[in-house]
């Protein structure tokens, strides 16, 4: 479909990538990845034609279709979201009406004339097409593009002037699904997508017919989607085979043969300059030193790229709440006649990571901003536990920063213990390197700032965090961040994310919302999705059901099952040191076989006494970790 072959890109006086070969074939599912600024999004519009090469050449086959979407930028405006759709058949609108015009020809013509067959020839292959392009079908694929998208039918008849730039971007994404274009290039498709919209477009890729490219940073969604992974690193192109968890252990593996032979070749290139320097000026050895010179001048040198280094910050812990961090007592919002909540209890207790998903609309927000307090009930109470103390961090939490502070300096001021080459670490993982780090906050996009102040939260956090959808705008490296951070954190975190990954790492318990209703599921995200498919969890200790009694008073275990909670961080924190104590006994194991396989042949008699004290030690840690292991899996299956 697509060929490079040689290509290499420059953006001023930085080279992007050069002598990239890459071929695109009709099937091919690929996810394009690289470090902030390799020149992903630059690549994309090279192979969508809206940039040129430096260098190199690019083949496009005949008959190629290249539907492509930018990160942002789209404005759709004067026609309803229905109508923006349906005017991408524009080529099945033309076929209809020549078909209704040739339907009143015929009616008019003589059915036994020729000019009567002539028409009804040409309305039967215009039809055969029609049917066959599926075109008595597009108002219903409209509308099931529109609805797995999240737009429910009321909006499906306003203006495209009326919805804000995701959306927008959302009605772009959809006229280009129902094009089909036979190599579909998607930059950050995810962005603008909730949890359910983004589940509905993997389940359309993994159906649809062409090739397509895309990048993003959402993990799960590479991995559901992509066969095959295109890297820009080190300033080349890079392929590997598989899905992005594949192609993650490939790096590996490739950057140790990388190494490896980079080692090699410096052993060489040390032994020719030390023969070199040696033996020049000896003229017995002038011919070796010439054939040295210029095998040391014919080197093609391996470069070992800077990867950029993993940020382990230590973010300070916050002081300790009650065991009870909040609790929902008959909770009830509405705005005007439209009920959000009705009747809503729960508790959420020190230590909880509490994911809230739910569709488009279902009230996830606006229970993050009760618990934070921004907002009143209608009726019921949240009611906060003792020393909690609450921060909340709203998608425009933007709008709370001091425009004319610069980043640095803001940052230092907040954080006056840690050094300017520790605050600029962290600002490169949230995206803010070289001189972006002196710049004023109020010159920075929504986006921008919105990095910056959850930095700022992270630096200082309350006991009880809430973060509605902290991680727009990152990346993955920057989201890898965050994620240590919480995971550390000892605290309670509430969130709102549509990042599978980040959710399925992050979570203890993760919260549904829609009609009117919160239903309350322990786990991670993996967990949830079993629960709701009626799948039973392996080795799950059955969690008790809290209850409200009508007195409103502490709430108590459901009289169906007193089973006795187990903290899902405890069980998780278990289940890894099994795994680790599995590893010790198979590691003792194998050194008790090599020490009695060395009693087997005698040395001497210091030898034999030393492995025989070896063995005894080794069967003694044996002991102590089958002992330790016996305890902890046991405890695991109570």
């Amino acid at each position: 479909m697509i060929q490079l072959s040689g290509a290499g890109k420059r953006y001023g006086h930085k080279l992007l990538f050069d002598q990239a070969d890459w071929l695109i074939t009709p099937q091919d599912r690929i996810g394009l990845v690289g470090a902030n600024g390799t020149g992903k999004s630059t690549l994309m519009k090279i192979l969508a034609g809206t940039e040129t090469l430096d260098y190199g050449n690019i083949i496009t086959a005949k008959g190629i279709s290249a539907g492509y979407l930018p990160q942002d930028g789209l404005a759709l405006s004067g026609r309803t979201v229905f109508a923006e759709c349906m005017a991408v058949f524009t080529e099945l609108h033309a076929i209809e009406r020549e078909m209704e015009a040739l339907t009143r020809q015929m009616g008019e013509c003589d059915d036994a004339g020729p000019e009567y067959q002539t028409v009804a020839n040409r309305y039967q292959r215009l039809e055969h097409e029609f049917r066959t392009r599926d075109g008595y079908a597009i108002e219903a694929q409209v509308g099931s593009v529109l609805n797995g998208l999240g737009f429910p039918k009321d909006d499906w008849h306003r203006l495209t002037d009326e919805f804000s730039g995701g959306w927008q971007m959302r009605i772009a994404l959809a006229k280009l699904l129902l094009q089909q274009p036979n190599l579909l290039l998607l930059d950050e498709p995810t962005n603008h997508l909730d949890l359910e919209a983004r589940n509905w477009l993997e389940e359309y890729l993994g159906r649809y017919p062409f090739a397509y490219v895309l990048i993003s940073h959402d993990r799960f969604f590479l991995d559901m989607t992509v066969t095959r992974v295109a890297e820009v690193w080190n300033k080349k192109l890079h392929l590997y085979a598989g899905n992005y968890s594949k192609y993650l252990l490939s790096k590996t593996q490739r950057l140790e043969q990388l190494e490896a032979a980079y080692k090699s070749q410096r052993d060489r290139i040390e032994q020719l300059e030390l023969f070199i320097n040696r033996f020049r000026y000896q003229a017995t050895k002038a011919k070796q030193v010439q054939s040295r010179i210029k095998e040391l001048e014919k080197i093609e040198r391996i470069e070992i790229p800077q990867e950029e280094k993993t940020v382990h910050f230590s973010f300070p812990q916050p002081k300790p709440s009650g065991r009870i961090v909040v609790e929902a007592v008959h909770l009830a919002k509405s705005y005007g006649t439209h009920e959000v909540f009705r009747d809503v209890n729960f508790i959420i207790e020190r230590g909880d990571r509490v994911a809230l998903v739910g569709v488009n609309g279902a009230g996830k927000s606006t229970l993050i901003k009760l618990l934070s307090a921004a907002e009143p009930a209608t009726r019921g109470e949240i009611k906060p536990g003792h020393n909690v103390q609450a921060d909340y961090f709203a998608q425009d939490q933007y709008k709370e920063l001091d425009p004319e502070a610069r980043i640095l300096e803001n940052l230092g001021e907040l954080s006056p213990g840690s050094s300017q080459t520790e605050l600029r670490s962290l600002l490169g993982c949230f995206l803010f390197s070289g001189d972006d780090v002196f710049k004023r906050i109020g010159v920075l996009s929504g986006g921008e700032r919105n990095r910056y102040a959850l930095l700022r939260m992270l630096l200082h956090p309350a006991n009880f965090l809430l973060l509605d959808e902290p991680t727009n705008h990152l990346d993955m490296r920057a989201k890898d961040v965050l994620l240590e951070a919480l995971m550390k954190y000892t605290g309670t975190v509430a969130f709102v994310s549509h990042d599978r990954y980040f959710i399925d790492k992050l979570a203890t318990r993760v919260f549904e919302i829609g009609g009117g209703k919160v239903e309350d599921y322990a786990g991670n995200y993996e967990d949830y999705q079993r629960r709701k498919q009626g799948a039973a969890l392996p080795e799950t200790p059955v969690i008790a059901a809290r209850e409200l009694p009508s007195n409103g008073n502490q709430p108590v275990l459901s009289a169906e099952n007193k089973s006795k909670r187990l903290n899902p961080i405890k069980r998780k924190q278990m289940e890894e040191r099994a795994v680790e104590l599995e590893e010790e006994i198979a590691r003792v194991e194998a050194a008790i076989a090599q020490c009695e396989t060395a009693l087997q042949s005698f040395v001497s008699a210091e030898e034999t006494q030393r492995q025989t004290d070896r063995l005894a030690g080794h069967r003694k840690d044996l002991e102590q970790w089958m002992e330790e292991w016996g305890e902890v899996t046991a405890s695991l299956e109570a």
